[in-house]
């Protein structure tokens, strides 16, 4: 019997650059604030993990006109909410 590899086991979520740069920015500020309210350290593992590999992806943070792309996806994701059916 074939076993599954960890990797093939993974579960690969689809984002458009814009929807991961909004994220991104969210998930950096949710995991800096006090507020949230975590059961579980696993939730807050799981939120530094996803914070991190959309760091290692990106590379709109590190630029100088970062506040502008982040402006601009924000508005691009919102305009695709109100145009949704």
């Amino acid at each position: 019997m074939a076993t599954v590899s960890e990797e093939e086991k993974r579960l690969h979520i689809s984002l458009s650059p814009d929807e991961a740069i909004v994220f991104f920015d969210w998930l950096s500020r949710m995991n800096e604030s006090e507020k949230l309210n975590f059961v579980h350290p696993a939730e807050q593992r799981v939120l530094w993990d996803i914070e991190s590999n959309l760091e290692g992806e990106l590379t709109e943070p590190f630029r100088s006109d970062y506040v502008e792309l982040l402006d601009a996806a924000r508005a691009r994701v919102a305009d695709s909410i109100e145009q949704s059916p």
